[in-house]
């Protein structure tokens, strides 16, 4: 689910970028009136505005919303069980409490006897 959210969040936001570099500024239309001519486009004068800032709000929205979800995944992360752990877990000697699952527990130093001293 959280790699659904994240192509949807990255896809908005290739959208919302494609969308605000396709705009054209308020002050684009002053170009055309020194000869430059470029203030036409696909779809039309007024129109592009009306679509393009549409467009634009509808992935900003998107985009919003895969923040916040990715936000709430990564603050509640998933509670899901491993057979590895589960099975570590049960393997693990009783007296092995302090250390995680899996890890090897830590060796305790050993005190010599009276045979292992030489003589």
């Amino acid at each position: 689910m959280e790699t659904l959210v994240l192509v949807v969040h990255v896809l908005a936001a290739a959208g919302v970028i494609g969308l605000v570099l396709l705009q054209h500024g308020k002050g684009a239309d002053m170009g055309a009136a020194f000869g430059s001519g470029a203030s036409g486009s696909l779809f039309g004068v007024s129109g592009s505005s009306n679509f393009m800032s549409r467009a634009t709000a509808i992935f900003i929205t998107i985009f919003f919303a895969t923040s916040l979800t990715l936000a709430y995944f990564s603050s509640h992360p998933e509670t899901g069980s491993s057979v590895v752990r589960l099975h570590n877990a049960a393997t693990a000697p009783a007296g092995d409490a302090g250390s995680e699952a899996g890890t090897p527990a830590e060796s305790k130093p050993v005190k010599p006897s009276a045979k292992d001293v030489p003589q």
